[in-house]
């Protein structure tokens, strides 16, 4: 039993990052109005090819809900009907959520895999949440804490709606980012919970502080990002997708204490590491977060000084969320020795 829920949750937790890195691609593909409407994708569950698929044409069927572009203007099917020679809007609802109307099909694909990661995801977090009715007399924590996650997964995807509604509203982007998140810290919670294991970490108040501390300037840093990244995309829509040169032109307060701030993030995890090291505490997840913290700067030193490479916002945004994940993890480790303490 503990096997299979463990495998579960850990599937559970890969397709959750899968979803974080098909959303870093969006991103940086610029892909996040792919698909104009939610859950389905121009009216469809298999999204269009081609734009003539969204095209009004005379003595066709429509089924009720199916999406045309008509006038620069999203139309929706109010009923099943087959069109006469001419157009009627009798037969027609206009989309009253935006009025963003354009069909770009690598764009609308690229966010129709974003969705279905996260439909996969879902449904993974769902059968391991069935799965835990068998530890509900002995810990009803796992019970709880597992269907708390399928919940925080119906609520992310409705941020994602929210987040196509509003056009990409950057705030509501930031919190759909910091939710992603959560759920990685639920599930890691959840797998470190089930899996039981004796540690041999040494008790360190200090060292669990720092360690918390380090987490929560991470996550800073990563809403932070999420504010830097969006004045990228602005920029990228004045001087244009081919002048990466240009993209951080003009750049605001923002990006100087995202930048800065990653220094201090470093220098802390470099003392955390030599304290680890001097007191012999076993916490070998530090090396990780290091290794973790060198890529994250090569990639934005990357950015900054080679003009963008190919990837490189992607891989900068998914390494800062497994950083979030490694730490979150010593935590629980420096949590739990705590706790095993209290009670011997």
């Amino acid at each position: 039993m503990q096997k299979t829920f463990l495998k579960t949750a850990k599937i559970s937790l890969i397709l959750v990052y899968l979803v974080i890195i098909a959303g870093a691609v969006v991103r940086m593909t610029g892909s996040g109005m792919g698909c104009p409407d939610w859950p389905k994708c121009f009216g469809q569950y298999i999204p269009p090819t081609d734009i003539a698929e969204l095209q009004w044409q005379p003595f066709s069927f429509f089924k009720k809900g199916e999406v045309i572009i008509v006038d620069k203007t999203l139309q929706i099917a109010s009923k099943d009907f087959t069109s006469k020679a001419q157009f009627s809007s009798n037969n027609w609802d206009a989309y009253t959520k935006h009025n963003y109307a354009t069909f770009n099909a690598t764009h609308t694909w690229i966010e129709y895999i974003n969705r279905l990661f996260g439909a996969l995801a879902g449904l993974a977090t769902l059968i391991l949440a069935f799965l835990s009715f068998k530890y509900w007399k002995t810990r009803k924590i796992v019970t709880l804490l597992s269907w708390a996650i399928v919940f925080a997964m119906g609520f992310q995807a409705w941020l994602g709606a929210t987040v196509v509604y509003s056009v990409l509203n950057p705030v509501k982007i930031t919190v759909h980012m910091v939710m992603a998140l959560a759920i990685v810290a639920m599930l890691l919670y959840l797998i470190y919970t089930v899996k039981r294991t004796s540690s041999l970490i040494a008790k360190d108040k200090k060292t669990k502080q720092l360690i918390i501390v380090a987490l929560v300037l991470t996550l800073i840093q990563i809403v932070l990002g999420t504010q830097v990244r969006q004045m990228v995309d602005d920029q990228v829509d004045i001087v244009g997708e081919t002048a990466k040169n240009l993209w951080l032109d003009n750049v605001t307060i923002t990006f100087y204490v995202h930048r800065s701030f990653s220094i201090i993030v470093t220098l802390l995890n470099i003392f955390i590491f030599f304290r680890i090291s001097k007191l012999k505490l076993n916490l070998t997840k530090i090396k990780w977060v290091l290794l973790l913290l060198v890529l994250e700067i090569a990639t934005g030193v990357a950015m900054n000084y080679v003009d963008f490479p190919f990837g490189s916002q992607t891989l900068h945004l998914v390494l800062a969320s497994i950083l979030f994940g490694v730490q979150f993890y010593m935590v629980l480790e420096l949590v739990n020795t705590s706790k095993r303490d209290k009670t011997l």
